[in-house]
């Protein structure tokens, strides 16, 4: 039987430390941190923020997890994100995977994901 996605990124434990590295990264990074530093003084959001990207990404990994938040581009919309930033973003997902081992056919894997939501979030 073939492992999914979800189950290769350590299911939910797994790709919660994930996420919680991922914006960690972009607290960081220049190219995004603007659009991240304001929650550091709102916890409450951030951590609604946080679990509505675990679940997105635990169900679209393939875990049982019910994605109910907004989709991706009303969740964008308005934001004029650009090209640099959502490599920045793809850049910091790939470190924190790096980070906690995951090999390349999981970053593959991600990759994959992520860059077939990108029509959903750049300049929308």
């Amino acid at each position: 039987m073939t492992r999914t996605l979800y189950n290769r990124l350590g299911e939910l434990k797994g790709i919660t430390k994930l996420v919680d590295d991922v914006v960690n990264l972009h607290m960081e990074n220049p190219h995004v941190s603007p659009r991240f530093i304001p929650y550091k003084d709102q916890p409450d959001r951030l951590m609604t923020i946080k679990q509505h990207t675990v679940h997105f990404f635990c169900a679209g990994a393939g875990g049982p997890q019910e994605y109910k938040g907004r989709d991706m581009v009303t969740t964008h919309k308005g934001m004029n994100i650009s090209e640099q930033e959502f490599l920045a973003v793809v850049d910091d997902i790939l470190e924190a995977m790096d980070k906690n081992k995951f090999g390349d056919e999981e970053k593959k894997d991600v990759l994959a994901i992520l860059y077939s939501l990108k029509g959903g979030v750049i300049r929308i």
